[in-house]
């Protein structure tokens, strides 16, 4: 351990930064726009006159600010000192909020370009960065208990290495269930990091992959809650398991007005950032051997409870799918979703 901190402290530097404070910013009223909400159009070749492709952080805020969102989580890598000036001058005349989207470090020699994209993302205006633990699924990823218990050994030494910076520029960090953490496990790794900056992504949805009822989700994540992924979910039987989908909010199973008051209770100032996915259904394999290798504690309780939910919740009709789609009706597709899931927050949720 003694050896751990010498190499933080020396990535970090010796000298403290005096900072001045961030403004604090009062919770937003409006719903934010996750930059994965607009997986086709980020960066996209396409060519569309009425859905151009958003090539930086500038293009989705100016975008946000027509629909009507109140602001923005998207990638802070590669930012430089300049591009964050212009997206914080943006964003201070639009009155939108800013959240990050952020790699944590691996091992010491990763800190310095985590401190920077942690500097620039706070020149933003950036208060709270979000990042995940692990780059894919849980049941894709890891076959094997041992190889997530390395998963889970390595992502408590990056969290670690990221909470000097953190503390240092004033920056919270926010660890998504990201289909990898089951809701006990995230809270029992946040607990051990015992950080006021290393907080919780709460992300609505994606545990349902994990055989989790999304009210317990919240109600475990809300007490260490710093930002959200609010969405709305619907399900389908298929052999092997179940689909799981992302559809616009207030078409799925989700009681979001519920889950959104409990947010509100343990954090008054939380965001809420729409994560609409426009895509073909996720396969929930559970039916599978290798999709349990990685589960301990899963009870056949409430394995047939997940079963059964789905089994009781059968969309009205098939569930979206977009791979059939021309690439302008799926553009076309992805907007409207949002359009519809912003609406909905304004007239159900209260988020004008």
């Amino acid at each position: 351990m003694k050896r751990r901190r010498f190499l933080q402290n020396a990535a970090l530097g010796f000298t403290a930064l005096s900072l001045p404070e961030l403004p604090s910013f009062a919770a937003s009223t409006r719903m934010g726009i996750v930059v994965h909400s607009y997986a086709s159009r980020w960066n996209s070749k396409i060519e569309s006159a009425k859905y151009p492709g958003f090539q930086n952080a500038l293009d989705l805020l100016e975008h946000c600010h027509e629909i009507g969102a109140g602001g923005m989580q998207v990638v802070v890598k590669d930012w430089s000192a300049d591009f964050a000036k212009k997206v914080r001058d943006r964003r201070e005349k639009l009155g939108l909020y800013v959240e990050g989207s952020i790699g944590v470090p691996k091992k010491p020699e990763d800190v310095p370009v985590f401190e920077n994209e942690v500097k620039n993302a706070r020149e933003a205006g950036a208060e709270i960065l979000r990042t995940v633990c692990s780059g894919g699924r849980r049941y894709e990823v890891f076959h094997s208990a041992g190889a997530f218990q390395d998963f889970r050994k390595g992502a408590l030494v990056s969290l670690q290495l990221a909470e000097p910076v953190l503390r240092k520029y004033k920056v919270k960090l926010a660890v998504e269930n990201h289909k990898d953490w089951q809701a006990d496990d995230l809270v029992a790794a946040l607990k051990q990091i015992n950080s006021e900056w290393i907080g919780a992504t709460l992300d609505f949805g994606n545990n349902i992959a994990l055989m989790e009822d999304s009210a317990h989700v919240v109600q475990s994540l809300a007490p260490y809650l710093f930002s959200t992924h609010i969405k709305d979910m619907a399900v389908e039987e298929y052999p092997d398991g179940f689909l799981l989908s992302e559809v616009p909010l207030g078409k799925g199973i989700l009681d979001l007005p519920k889950l959104v008051s409990v947010c509100q209770k343990h954090n008054p100032n939380v965001t809420f950032n729409l994560e609409m996915i426009t895509r073909d259904p996720l396969e929930i394999p559970c039916l599978k051997q290798d999709y349990w290798a990685t589960f301990e504690n899963v009870s056949g309780r409430e394995f047939a409870q997940t079963l059964q939910m789905v089994r009781k919740n059968k969309y009205p009709s098939a569930l979206p799918r977009v791979s059939q789609l021309k690439p302008e009706e799926r553009l076309k597709m992805e907007e409207d979703n949002i359009l519809e899931s912003l609406k909905y927050s304004k007239e159900k949720l209260g988020l004008k």
